[in-house]
């Protein structure tokens, strides 16, 4: 093994795709091997290698860790991404647990039935734009600094302008009525390692498509 990070997981986003933001947000080089059959899926869980059965599969510092959560953390404590104390700490959790959830609704999008997926971009736009996007727009007006915690660029950054831009690829206007997260965007897209990861050619997955959907489905459904 070379050292870098290795990711196993399938070619597409899923949940590995914060993992990906974050290591490149801290210009962490890594490799990825894609699971394409059950079988591969199936033969690491009899190798032991996955704690609960469970991917995405990051092998890291000599660990094999599963879990996204305790991934990302780990990925953010190492490369100083996690906050200068407590306080900091807690106020970036809490900012990556509300973006989470709102994440997770473009997370179970592609599987939704053809008839609803109308309906559940309605509901993704009512919960960006009246529940998650309005915090991080008066927290960024009232905090008066370039990123959300302190005035250091962190975890909570990453996973928020990974969430603008996802959520944007389905409602192209909805930062219409958010002139500070406007400006973020324009900001984080410039840092040099997420304006690499965003280019053509990166790590970055693109949207699910149908053939990712169907490669989930033979890998993880019986």
């Amino acid at each position: 093994m070379s050292g870098k990070p290795r990711l196993t997981y399938l070619n597409g986003r899923g949940r590995m795709e914060p993992v990906r933001w974050l290591l490149a947000a801290a210009g962490v080089e890594f490799e990825e091997i894609f699971l394409e059959t059950r079988e591969q899926y199936e033969k690491l869980i009899k190798d032991g290698v996955l704690m609960f059965q469970q991917v995405p599969l990051v092998e890291i510092d000599g660990m094999k860790m599963v879990q996204t959560r305790a991934i990302l953390s780990y990925i953010a404590g190492k490369y100083n991404l996690y906050g200068k104390d407590l306080k900091e700490r807690a106020l970036i959790d809490m900012y990556v647990e509300g973006i989470t959830d709102l994440m997770q609704m473009i997370l179970v999008f592609p599987f939704s039935p053809p008839e609803a997926k109308e309906k559940n971009i309605d509901s993704i736009k009512e919960r960006a734009t009246n529940r998650y996007f309005p915090v991080f727009e008066k927290v960024l007006k009232q905090h008066g600094q370039d990123f959300l915690v302190g005035n250091k660029f962190s975890w909570a950054d990453v996973q928020l302008i990974e969430a603008i831009l996802a959520v944007e690829e389905k409602i192209p206007a909805v930062l219409s009525g958010f002139p500070q997260l406007q400006a973020f965007k324009k900001r984080m897209s410039n840092m040099p390692t997420i304006k690499k990861f965003l280019q053509t050619g990166s790590p970055r997955k693109p949207p699910p498509d149908e053939c990712y959907v169907e490669t989930v489905l033979k890998v993880f459904k019986k």
